[in-house]
């Protein structure tokens, strides 16, 4: 089971997300919060696998919480669920430790697909979200790739695909050590804190795989 704590201040909204994902038999909802400093009280306190987070809340921004559970509670995946997706707010999320972007456009099967994926290292960001981000690097970012080796990039490729280490293990024929090695070379080359990060790199620079 996955153990879920959502965070919205709208209390219908709260309650009917809650409502629709204990029909999931996969997922637990163990928790929920109206604002961002009592969630990242509570998500410190429970250690859940996910985190549905609202932004815009009174007594503590989801922005701000995010920061907090990701001190405290750094395995966690917090996942942004947000009517909002400007600049303002899709940086300054992603820098605090958001793992998934979705918007509350988004509908009820894709949000609990994001639960499910999470857990797995695959994050999910709307593709309204994504162009504004891919369109929001710095050129002086464009070329930090250039550094990784041939076998880096390869590694790298896959994780913009949204590969695990296993998947990516099988695909390249090499053992999970060296996929694990690789990729922390990667992010220390990058520059990026995480997997989510180095993805978004992937997509924001338009990296492109070679035809097999």
């Amino acid at each position: 089971m996955i153990r879920v704590i959502v965070v919205d201040d709208h209390e219908v909204v709260r309650k009917g997300i809650i409502a629709y994902l204990q029909t999931d038999g996969e997922i637990d909802v163990i928790g929920e919060a109206s604002s961002g400093n009592e969630g990242a009280d509570i998500v410190i306190e429970q250690q859940p696998d996910v985190v549905l987070m609202d932004l815009i809340m009174e007594n503590g921004t989801g922005i701000e919480a995010t920061e907090k559970i990701m001190k405290k509670c750094p395995t966690c995946k917090v996942i942004i669920l947000t009517s909002f997706y400007d600049d303002e707010q899709i940086f300054p999320a992603m820098e605090a430790g958001a793992f998934s972007y979705l918007l509350k456009t988004s509908s009820a099967s894709d949000i609990s697909r994001a639960i499910k994926k999470a857990p797995k290292g695959e994050n999910v960001i709307e593709p309204t979200v994504a162009s504004k981000v891919f369109s929001g690097y710095r050129k002086e970012e464009q070329k930090i790739h250039d550094a990784l080796t041939n076998r880096e990039l390869e590694v790298l490729l896959c994780i913009g695909d949204g590969m695990t280490n296993k998947e990516i293990s099988d695909k390249l024929y090499i053992g999970i050590k060296t996929v694990k090695t690789h990729v922390s070379n990667i992010l220390a080359k990058l520059h990026v804190n995480d997997r989510t990060q180095a993805a978004v790199y992937v997509h924001k620079n338009k990296l492109m795989r070679e035809e097999e």
